[in-house]
């Protein structure tokens, strides 16, 4: 049994619309707070993953110096970032509306997870841009970093990698949200009730984590795409050059490079962010109830 789920539609079984309106601006701002707030707190471990998937090399690229640069772009991307993928996944799981029991369940989710994914790199994609060559470069400011992009290469610059992230992404998606709603569910059938935020909490770190692991591969293609000189044939975009390009001069362990820390990171986030996302759509969905 899946966790009741906050509709977004203007009028739901009769809920005063007022009410879903006033609740889905809230709803998206709960999500905003809370993807910036874990974005933040974890950005140590994000640009130790980045330095370590740098083609310079980890000590190059910065070592542990200055793990706090490029936390301006962050902090600006975050909370938009968060609420365009909830505010987006959760309409289209409402839209594609099944019953819980339905086969087609996990389908929802992954076509929820991915459009959601689709809208939010519309935001995410520029901000982490500009954060990624902060991180391996401590000594620049993250305005002159966007300043530079813009003068250099234009509005485009910023959407270097976008395919690539989208690409990583949408795969991560389609393991981590169907793996934690599956999680809760079976979380809830064993013990005959609905999870409680902290077990919601528990089932996305592993799912993230797990997700994270899998990924890893698409993640240091994107990391090469968007760090790589302007004009090079890396920085053209190709995800499986990029792929062939570490595999030829590292192996597996470059494909690999940043595993540990980005699993870290993202069990963590997902711990925090989907055990608050969780709590919030619960006392989101009983208030609606108790409108009627």
């Amino acid at each position: 049994m899946e966790t009741t789920e906050f509709e977004f539609c203007l009028c739901v079984n009769g809920a005063d619309s007022s009410f879903l309106v006033a609740s889905n601006i809230w709803f998206v701002n709960a999500g905003g707070v809370a993807g910036a707030s874990v974005d933040l707190i974890l950005f140590p471990l994000d640009t130790i993953k980045t330095r370590l998937q740098s083609p310079q090399g980890f000590k190059k690229a910065g070592g542990f110096r200055g793990i706090y640069a490029g936390v301006p772009s962050t902090a600006i991307g975050s909370f938009p970032n968060a609420a365009a993928f909830f505010l987006t996944y959760e309409y289209v799981k409402w839209f594609l509306h099944t019953d819980s029991s339905s086969y087609w369940m996990p389908t929802k989710h992954m076509l929820a997870a991915s459009a959601g994914e689709v809208v939010a790199c519309l935001i995410r994609v520029p901000s982490e841009v500009v954060k990624q060559r902060a991180q391996v470069s401590a000594s620049s400011r993250t305005f002159q970093i966007f300043s530079n992009i813009l003068y250099e290469e234009g509005i485009q610059g910023l959407y270097r990698g976008y395919t690539s992230t989208v690409l990583r992404e949408i795969p991560f998606s389609l393991v981590q949200f169907p793996l934690w709603e599956y999680l809760k569910a079976l979380w809830s059938w064993r013990q005959d009730h609905a999870v409680d935020s902290w077990q919601s909490a528990v089932c996305g770190a592993f799912a993230g984590g797990f997700a994270a692991a899998i990924t890893t591969p698409l993640d240091v293609a994107k990391t090469r795409i968007m760090l790589a000189k302007a004009g090079s044939s890396t920085a053209g975009g190709n995800v499986l050059s990029a792929l062939q390009g570490v595999w030829r001069s590292q192996g597996l362990t470059g494909l690999f490079a940043g595993v540990f820390p980005r699993m870290a990171a993202i069990s963590l986030g997902g711990f925090i962010f989907l055990g608050a996302y969780d709590q919030a759509r619960s006392v989101l969905s009983r208030a609606g109830r108790q409108s009627r």
